[in-house]
C-alpha cells in the first residue's frame, strides 16, 4: 500500500512556525506589494496604483536591493506572522494573507505548480502593467493618473 505523500508545509505550519526559507518562499513573486497605494482620507478606500517603488524590477517583478530595501525606501512594509493580517492592502491572491486565514494557495502559485513564472502567465503579477515609478512623480496629485479599478 503506497503512502500518503505529506502535505506542504504551508498547510500545516503557521506562519510563525515557518522558517525563514519557509517564509521567503510563500511570496509568489507577484510584484504587487511594490506598487503605490493610496488611501482615501474620506473613506478609507485603498485606491491601488500602477506606479512601483524605485527599488521595483519591473522585468522579475522582484525587488532589486531586498536585504536593504527597508534601509533605502522608508515606507517599504516588511511582512511578518505578526503584521499580515493587519495590512489592509494585501491583495486577495497573497500566500501570506492566505495561510493566515487557513486557505490553500491557488493552483498558479509557483509553490504549489512548480513554475516560478506560472504567477505571471496566469496574469496574477504585475508583470507589463507599471506605468511609472514614484521617483517619477512630481507631486502626490500624479498618483491620480495611474489609479487602477480595485485590487490589482
Amino acid at each position: 500500500m503506497a503512502k500518503d505523500a505529506p502535505r506542504p508545509f504551508w498547510e500545516t505550519k503557521t506562519l510563525t512556525e515557518m522558517t525563514a526559507r519557509e517564509w521567503e518562499s510563500l511570496c509568489d513573486g507577484c510584484g504587487k506589494c511594490c506598487m503605490s497605494k493610496l488611501i482615501d482620507e474620506d473613506t478609507d478606500e485603498i485606491l491601488y496604483t500602477t506606479v512601483a517603488c524605485r527599488l521595483f524590477d519591473a522585468a522579475s517583478c522582484r525587488c532589486t536591493d531586498y536585504e536593504n530595501r527597508q534601509a533605502k525606501v522608508a515606507d517599504c512594509v516588511r511582512l511578518t506572522p505578526d503584521n499580515v493580517g493587519e495590512i489592509v492592502w494585501l491583495p486577495g491572491t497573497c500566500a501570506y494573507r492566505l495561510v493566515a486565514e487557513g486557505r490553500p494557495l491557488y493552483d498558479w502559485h509557483p509553490l504549489v505548480s512548480g513554475d516560478p513564472m506560472s504567477v505571471h502567465e496566469a496574469g496574477i503579477s504585475v508583470f507589463g502593467r507599471v506605468t511609472a515609478r514614484e521617483q517619477d512623480m512630481a507631486h502626490d496629485g500624479e498618483y491620480l493618473d495611474h489609479l487602477v479599478g480595485g485590487e490589482l
